[in-house]
């Protein structure tokens, strides 16, 4: 039995008050589905800027209706501090997901960025001490690495970073570190590599590769790739990354406490690879991608040409153990996909 059966096992036994920011979002819903499953209870909040009302309704649809009584839904932006004190009443474990994406988002609007990626983060971070919360879980990401170069990306080398959405990443893990320092209160930082899976936005000028090549094969719209396709991305699957969450959460480990972590497979695709990876499962329903070819691009500023994760920190302190390699995760994700597009 992995470490996460273990959780989950105790989890149904013992149920525990959590708030989800970004609930709406794509990590955000996943995770309330695999809480309201495990019978916890679940606050959501989130201002809808990026998320969507309808992956919350996907998420009643696929939980048994008794598990969806145990889920409260707060509209609300991580801004406005009175709306973080509210979300966090009685709250066990706060999982921080709410954030502005994207490195080109970033790049054309770096104020923005910094409003709600930093400012948001020290209000609920606030909040969550103040409001006697156990453990604060946020999302940091994979750009703090920015421009070193080592492979595999282990959690001590920090390169510089190359965005705005770096930037405000690595302030989070900061400020982390200093809540600790200061005030001894519990964090756990997990640093997603290119995660992907069902309710991932296809769509807009920022949407992630994956769900968005999955939409334009089937549409037979063009797909481009940035540079030459030899970019390398250490893809997970999104329940790789609700296990860490609720592993980091939970964990009596004290030594894992006030950490950074990577949170990926440990494995790399190019962008060449993933490109096929796509085609050649979706050429079987739809005939036009029998001889589909992507197009090349200029490569996109503030990306990094390869990154991959070493994961034997999460591995050792939180138990953590990949579930799902890219493959076994894009046979979900295109199966949702299909259907909901």
């Amino acid at each position: 039995m992995t470490e996460f059966e273990k959780l989950a096992k105790k989890l149904r036994r013992s149920p525990k008050n959590w708030l989800v920011t970004g609930a709406a979002g794509f990590i955000g819903s996943n995770l309330v589905e695999t809480l309201l499953r495990l019978g916890q209870h679940v606050i959501g909040l989130d201002n809808l800027a990026t998320g969507y009302k309808k992956n919350l309704d996907q998420v009643r649809q696929k939980v048994e209706p008794g598990h969806w009584k145990k889920f409260k839904w707060i509209k609300g932006d991580l801004r406005d501090a009175a709306v973080c004190r509210k979300a966090v009443r009685e709250v066990d474990y706060v999982l921080h997901q709410g954030a502005l994406g994207s490195v080109p988002r970033s790049i054309a609007a770096p104020d923005q960025t910094n409003d709600s990626n930093v400012n948001g983060f020290i209000l609920i971070l606030k909040a969550a001490r103040e409001g006697g919360v156990k453990r604060f879980v946020f999302a940091s990401s994979s750009s703090v690495y920015g421009d070193d170069k080592t492979l595999p990306q282990t959690e001590k080398s920090i390169g510089n970073c190359l965005s705005p959405y770096a930037v405000s990443k690595r302030v989070n893990e900061l400020y982390a570190n200093v809540f600790a320092q200061c005030y001894g209160f519990e964090s756990v930082g997990l640093r997603y590599f290119n995660v992907f899976g069902p309710r991932q936005d296809p769509n807009g000028a920022y949407a992630a590769v994956i769900p968005k090549w999955i939409d334009a094969m089937m549409k037979n719209q063009p797909v481009q790739i940035n540079g030459d396709g030899s970019t390398s991305r250490d893809f997970c699957f999104v329940a790789n990354v609700v296990q860490a969450n609720l592993l980091a959460a939970t964990t009596a480990n004290p030594e894992a406490l006030n950490q950074q972590y990577n949170i990926a497979v440990g494995e790399t695709t190019t962008l060449n690879e993933l490109f096929e990876l796509l085609r050649k499962p979706l050429a079987g329903t739809f005939s036009h991608l029998q001889d589909f070819r992507p197009q090349y691009g200029p490569f996109r500023p503030g990306d990094i040409l390869h990154s991959r994760a070493n994961i034997e920190k999460a591995r050792r302190l939180l138990g953590y153990e990949p579930a799902y390699r890219i493959a076994q995760g894009l046979d979900e994700a295109l199966e949702w996909y299909v259907e909901n597009l």
